[in-house]
């Protein structure tokens, strides 16, 4: 944890002009400066940066806050990570609560090793062609800061030269130990470092040029160094990936590097692993489509399964694209198929598509057995879905196996209306029992709402033409404050929470028309059940529920009426 004091320390140092002028062009504007919101499309300057209250405030979006929330929403940081890049920024040192400075000592050990692998790398003609070969670019090369690692003596001596202690070295992976011997773990490889996503040195992999078995190593688990949760070339792309709501997900280095000296400058690789629950904050920043592109042997095929498990249990959006002929990414960059590939990019097979072709073309289908084993296979993985998709991809699923589409209907439809429950480390589905499944999923949609209409008021208007806030079951207070224009402790949370999703406008309706339908099926069981109220008007409010349901099936929304009467 960051010592708060050095944190009131580092916003005493920071000046917001500074900072937000490091984003956008600003202009004097009397004792303000003013310029384009960068947070929304506008042509008339909204945006407000105050030196005097160190404050910023677009009156076009409603985006404000000081300079931390500024490199929060434009970088998409964790309230950390923002800090931490501030404090790069101004070279402050932060304390920690544990009393370590922030990382800093191994940041500077990272980055010495990091230039002196490069230095090699100048000196290194084997190096050099190999990368050649693989038609890596110069530019390339300096992009994203390749270098080389020569044999574990020099390495040593090199970190005896810098003064750096051995035992600090191991510390942060450069080396390795074997009964009080010191080694480097990184010989005669090319190397490539490996970034933070606010662009902090954490670790290296290395690629052998000759036979190795091993291809590929990377740093071990260190302080900095945790694979799961790192992306290569995360912090060179995400830029690219918030513009152009699209991130490419490859299995190597090179891939990456060769994606993007053709162009394709929203790709980023997992490091030897699968994608996994810890890598989904990373994905989700932007809320961009995912692509999944991988090589279309049985490997990749078996990556891209898992991957498309996961992420449409988590309902992302995107698809898989698998490369054929034996070729990855990289080698057909090399071969002057960029057009092909923007071809495959453009159309993605679905995640939930690929998943249930998958299935089916894992089993017999045309025996009884095959079918019966692949028809509950399918069904349990529809029950992961969210509502639409499940909905969508059932009528797909009983295509192929020629079944009825009601077979693979859950037999209690509130089933498959979970919550996707996100915590600060992790994100995973978590099934609630049936009799919570409408108040876990309503506590989703209440913050989801919410948050949208924080970051787009615009939206408000098609939000109250629809509900108000006595359909709110857990934040009616917030959304109570947000319409008022009152501060309320939750609106801040749940601005400040990375993990609630923000819809775009057809999004937003598509969840209103879900909020709403269950909203109203359940005033529709309510008033079925209510044997105190007159004949009459049960009749006219189950005739008048009904009908709102049946339109929330066909997807329009329904008119809000005060129904307090009842």
């Amino acid at each position: 944890m960051i010592d708060n004091n050095s944190i009131e320390q580092l916003k005493q140092t920071i000046d917001i002009v500074d900072v937000v002028g490091n984003y956008v062009e600003l202009k004097k504007n009397g004792s303000n400066f003013k310029g384009l919101c960068p947070f929304h499309n506008e042509k008339t300057p909204s945006f407000i940066v105050s030196p005097a209250k160190q404050y910023y405030k677009c009156f076009g979006c409603g985006a404000g806050g000081d300079a931390i929330k500024f490199v929060m929403e434009y970088e998409k940081l964790s309230y950390p990570e923002a800090i931490e890049k501030l404090a790069n920024l101004y070279n402050f040192t932060l304390r920690y609560t544990e009393g370590k400075q922030g990382g800093g000592q191994e940041k500077r050990i990272l980055e010495t090793i990091g230039q002196w692998y490069r230095a090699n790398l100048e000196h290194n003609n084997s190096a050099k062609e190999y990368l050649q070969s693989r038609g890596v670019s110069l530019a390339s090369i300096e992009k994203f800061s390749l270098g080389f690692a020569p044999s574990s003596e020099e390495t040593i001596r090199f970190l005896q030269r810098a003064m750096i202690p051995m035992q600090k070295a191991e510390e942060v992976g450069i080396l390795g130990s074997d009964n009080g011997r010191y080694y480097a773990r990184l010989i005669d490889r090319i190397i490539f470092p490996i970034y933070s996503s606010s662009g902090m040195p954490v670790g290296f992999g290395g690629r052998t040029m000759g036979n190795h078995p091993a291809k590929y190593i990377n740093s071990p688990q260190t302080k900095l160094f945790n694979k799961s949760r790192l992306l290569y070339g995360f912090h060179l792309a995400k830029e690219q990936i918030y513009r152009k709501k699209r991130l490419i997900v490859v299995e190597g280095y090179m891939d990456v590097i060769m994606l993007h000296q053709a162009g394709f400058n929203t790709a980023v690789a997992t490091l030897g692993t699968a994608l996994t629950n810890d890598h989904l904050p990373l994905l989700k920043k932007g809320e961009p489509e995912i692509i999944v592109a991988y090589d279309g042997d049985n490997a990749g095929i078996n990556a891209a399964m898992k991957a498309a498990l996961l992420l449409s249990s988590h309902n992302f959006e995107g698809g898989i694209v698998l490369f054929g002929n034996g070729m990855d990414p990289a080698d057909m960059v090399n071969a002057g198929n960029a057009n092909t590939i923007e071809a495959l990019f453009s159309k993605p097979i679905a995640f939930a598509q690929f998943v249930i072709d998958r299935i089916v073309a894992s089993h017999n289908i045309h025996t009884p057995k095959g079918k019966e084993d692949a028809f509950f296979a399918i069904k349990n993985y529809l029950s992961t879905l969210s509502p639409f998709v499940e909905e969508n991809y059932r009528r797909y699923a009983a295509s192929l196996l020629g079944v009825n589409v009601a077979r693979l209907a859950p037999k209690d439809e509130k089933q498959i209306y979970k919550k996707y429950q996100y915590n600060k480390n992790n994100i995973e589905i978590k099934q609630q029992p049936t009799k919570q499944s409408f108040l876990t999923l309503t506590d989703v949609a209440e913050e989801s709402i919410i948050k949208t209409l924080l970051k787009t008021p615009s939206l408000t208007d098609m939000v109250l033409d629809t509900m108000d806030s006595s359909m709110f079951n857990i934040h009616r207070k917030a959304f109570e404050a947000l319409i008022r224009g009152k501060e309320h402790e939750d609106l801040l949370r749940i601005e400040l929470d990375d993990t609630i999703v923000i819809y775009q406008e057809d999004e937003l309706k598509k969840q209103l028309v879900y909020f709403l339908r269950r909203y109203y099926q359940k005033a529709l069981d309510n008033i079925k059940n209510n044997d105190t109220l007159p004949f009459e008007k049960k009749i006219f409010f189950i005739r008048k529920y009904q009908d709102y349901i049946n339109k929330l099936k066909r997807g329009e929304l329904v008119q809000y009426e005060s129904h307090s009467t009842i």
